[in-house]
């Protein structure tokens, strides 16, 4: 996201204090006993410590009289400690049920806006810039939020402070509040540098978590390259870049609080000073003394904390604006509407939707289907297609002629640019939305799994209990792999499932696909890692266990091809013929080629 982006999306959101207070509503009430908790601990008990400490010093010297003797004085010091700490100890408790509630807000936002978009477009920028949006950003603004009641406490604090040294003596009182004017005013300054450092830092983070991402899901074809040196140096190199700008915006910082602090110690000495000659003159009890060199700690730290949190609230709208942006267009008010976060406790139930005759396919027409990429010619023009109810179609054509490309379109993963969809003769507006279970189900090119059981990569949430999973893994033609592979159902799978063979992949993948019942099964090129009688037995269990199914599927191997109802031939993103095998073959060149090998279907 450059600058410009950046400031135009700063124009167009809501300021960074109307995020605040939406979230500050979100659970009133548990921000409402935090603050009182930062309140007591930094503003109440502090304050009723002073007053106790100025008793005990006019005691010692007999200039006042408060009432109470000194024992009782020191036993109320210990009470007012043990009130504190209670105060603490729940403080805790609220901080974290606080900070986590409002990042698990934000994120489920985002998340939820990430997986409504088109697949190939679900993030605006790479998935490790994405990454650090979601994990960084999220948690600064709940961060802030939560430590940003501080100043509450401490503001109470100096409120009282302020009346209470004003009674006493007004030159002293003044001296002591000038550096919380300054602070401000340099906080303020420098505002435009704190801006810049913190997005480049965040920029420069997200440029080293994608790269990591990517290397650890592209280890093999490093190896087999020979680039590990070159990759360790462009990883240094990236590494290098995020260091510094993370040092210069920390560096800032710690300038920024260093005048803070400053500022506070300098003014201490000319206060001492002031306050030695008001007690030369008489003016100024010994009690008065230790109340007000008390109170100047209080102070300091509390005009250092002001500075802080002005700086620090430049710096949040960098992370509101770069998780805006993760929105794609979505209403900036999305990032913080209110919807229910699960921090303990059971998880709700993935709803099951089981089909109904609504969702029984007849037959499926697509007229005119049109995507290109951006900045590119590639993809796909004017499709036009029919199938019919248990019908096995199969797309074909040389590599990066559209057969993908028409799949993702179909299914709402690619925004058409223009064409319509009609399902039993309606016209489908959104797709995306549509063309889900148990309408449709979709199996990539390249099989997603978790590190999860294989079980649960199947079932992806739904109940085992109203699913026939035994049936899907038959027609995945899976059982005896299960009975191969150590713990069954049970066994855990690795990341992107490494624990299985190319061809489990797949097949497990084919199963979470089978197991929604869906009437219309979309596959990209899943028999790509099968052995030829495997992939014959796949295509036949599918039409001997659900007889009324209707398959879509990009292949370019010969038992896919001769099962066909009907093929569609596709050449520079265009239909170049449609038909069944044997008139094809007799009639167009591109399809001898493919059926002789003499070009690659692959991709």
């Amino acid at each position: 996201m450059n600058r410009a982006t950046s400031n135009k999306q700063a124009a167009a959101r809501p300021s960074t204090w109307w995020y605040i207070w939406q979230l500050t509503k979100y659970k009133p009430w548990l921000y409402g006993a935090f603050g009182l908790m930062e309140i007591l601990i930094f503003g109440v008990f502090p304050q009723l410590s002073g007053f106790v400490i100025q008793a005990v010093f006019n005691q010692l010297t007999g200039q006042t009289v408060s009432g109470f003797n000194l024992w009782t004085l020191v036993a109320f010091l210990v009470a007012i400690a043990l009130g504190r700490g209670l105060a603490f100890f729940t403080d805790v408790v609220l901080y974290f049920n606080f900070r986590y509630t409002i990042t698990a807000l934000m994120r489920v936002n985002i998340f939820d806006t990430i997986l409504r978009r088109p697949g190939a477009r679900a993030v605006p920028e790479s998935p490790g810039e994405a990454v650090s949006r979601f994990r960084d950003d999220a948690d600064e603004i709940a961060f802030f939020m939560a430590e940003m009641l501080i100043v509450f406490g401490f503001g109470f604090f100096a409120i009282v402070a302020f009346i209470v040294m004003l009674r006493i003596n007004v030159t002293v009182t003044i001296v002591v509040f000038v550096p919380l004017v300054i602070v401000i005013l340099i906080a303020n300054y420098a505002n435009k540098k704190i801006t810049e450092y913190r997005q480049a830092s965040r920029e420069a983070t997200g440029r080293v978590t994608d790269f990591i991402g990517e290397l650890f899901g592209s280890i093999m074809a490093v190896k087999v390259a020979g680039a590990e040196a070159r990759t360790v140096d462009y990883l240094k190199q990236i590494n290098e870049t995020r260091r510094k700008t993370s040092l210069k915006d920390a560096l800032f910082n710690q300038i920024l609080d260093a005048a803070f602090r400053n500022t506070g110690n300098i003014f201490t000495g000319i206060i001492l000073l002031t306050a030695g000659a008001a007690m030369q003159a008489g003016d100024f009890a010994v009690g008065d003394l230790a109340l007000f060199v008390y109170y100047l700690t209080w102070v300091a730290d509390f005009s250092a904390i002001i500075g802080d949190r002005i700086a620090w609230f430049k710096r949040l709208g960098v992370s509101i604006d770069r998780m805006v942006h993760l929105l794609q267009g979505s209403p900036a008010e999305k990032l913080v509407a209110y919807t229910p976060v699960y921090l303990r406790g059971e998880l709700p139930e993935v709803p099951y939707h089981p089909k109904t005759h609504a969702d029984h396919l007849e037959t499926l027409e697509v007229r005119d289907l049109t995507y290109h990429f951006p900045r590119s010619a590639r993809g796909i023009e004017n499709i036009r297609f029919r199938l019919e109810r248990g019908s096995f179609t199969v797309i074909t054509g040389r590599v990066g002629s559209g057969k993908s490309t028409l799949l993702q379109t179909l299914l709402g993963l690619l925004p058409a640019q223009s064409g319509e969809i009609y399902w039993n003769g309606q016209r489908v507006v959104k797709p995306d939305v549509f063309f889900t279970p148990p309408r449709s189900a979709y199996t990539p090119q390249v099989p997603i799994l978790f590190s999860e059981s294989l079980r649960d990569n199947i079932l992806m949430g739904l109940p085992e209990d109203q699913v026939d999973l035994d049936q899907a893994i038959a027609m995945a033609v899976l059982e005896q792999d299960l009975s191969e592979i150590h713990g069954g159902l049970s066994a855990m799978v690795g990341a992107k499932g490494v624990k299985l063979s190319g061809g489990q992949r797949q097949r497990a993948a084919a199963a979470r696909m089978f197991v929604r019942d869906a009437s219309l099964l979309v596959f990209d090129d899943i028999s790509s890692a099968l052995d030829v009688e495997t992939e014959q037995e796949l295509w036949s269990r599918i039409f001997s266990y659900n007889q009324k199914a209707t398959c879509l599927v990009v292949s370019h191997r010969k038992p896919a091809l001769q099962r066909a109802d009907q093929i569609i031939l596709l050449k520079d993103g265009c239909i170049e013929a449609v038909g069944r095998l044997s008139d094809l073959l007799g009639a167009n060149l591109e399809m001898q080629k493919l059926w002789d090998g003499d070009l690659n279907g692959e991709g």
